[in-house]
């Protein structure tokens, strides 16, 4: 719908508010080349240099990367998203992995006492999603969808700042993912999560909660050679 102000302050706003609708939505997932200029300013009704200056804004901010020659890319869900992952890029993996545990485990036991059975529903098809990209040997593809399930247990916890707050620490998640899975998927490499979602579909909080909790400690760096990260049937089949 176009946006109409008669004022440029009120209208550069506007813009900045629908491109960040965009991207927090995950209509632009990270990683995404948003529209082209001219495209964005065909479908907001408003002048090249109004997207312009938003687009500028939401770089300056961290949303976004301006890439001369190749386009504009979502580098974070929001402008705390940005600072995170700056903040932490060069953390201690291992304190990494303590944080994720102790949120995804709080969250977990939560999620498998309050989740509705629409939820439930969504965790299943997540879960679907995330063995096909694992399937399709597409490693950002399965980060992509990993990282899409996670948040979606935690977003069942029905925590509402627990869930913005691990939505916003999502690249440095998806960071630490991509180092263990490579560029190459390897069977070594797979972790199933049935155990996870089957105890958060029976309610049983205590044992959704141990789950989340070992499941960021497996993706260090120098884990024992060959210890496999799965708990269920061999990667490949259907129940992996």
């Amino acid at each position: 719908m176009p946006l109409t102000s008669p004022r440029r302050s009120a209208l550069s706003e506007q813009v900045i508010a629908e491109l960040r609708a965009q991207i927090s939505s995950g209509e632009w997932p990270v990683g995404s080349r948003i529209p082209t200029e001219p495209e964005l300013v065909e479908q907001l009704g408003v002048a090249r240099n109004t997207v312009r200056e938003a687009v500028r804004a939401l770089a300056h901010n961290g949303l976004l990367d301006i890439r001369q020659g190749s386009g504009t890319y979502v580098v974070a869900t929001s402008e705390l998203a940005g600072v995170m992952q700056r903040r932490f890029a060069d953390a201690d993996p291992r304190h990494i992995a303590e944080l994720r545990s102790t949120l995804e485990s709080s969250a977990a036991s939560l999620a498998a006492q309050r989740r509705t059975e629409r939820e439930l529903k969504q965790l299943d098809a997540l879960m679907v999603r995330r063995e096909d990209a694992w399937a399709s040997g597409d490693a950002e593809a399965f980060v992509a969808a990993d990282a899409t399930f996670h948040l979606a247990v935690v977003a069942a916890s029905h925590n509402d700042v627990m869930t913005a707050m691990y939505a916003d620490l999502g690249e440095v998640l998806r960071d630490v993912l991509r180092v263990d899975v490579g560029e190459e998927l390897t069977p070594e490499n797979h972790m199933d999560h049935t155990s996870l979602l089957d105890a958060i579909r029976v309610g049983d909080a205590e044992a959704a909660a141990a789950e989340a909790a070992r499941y960021p400690f497996l993706c260090l760096p120098g884990r024992p050679a060959g210890r496999s990260m799965s708990t269920g049937p061999a990667p490949g089949t259907r129940g992996a």
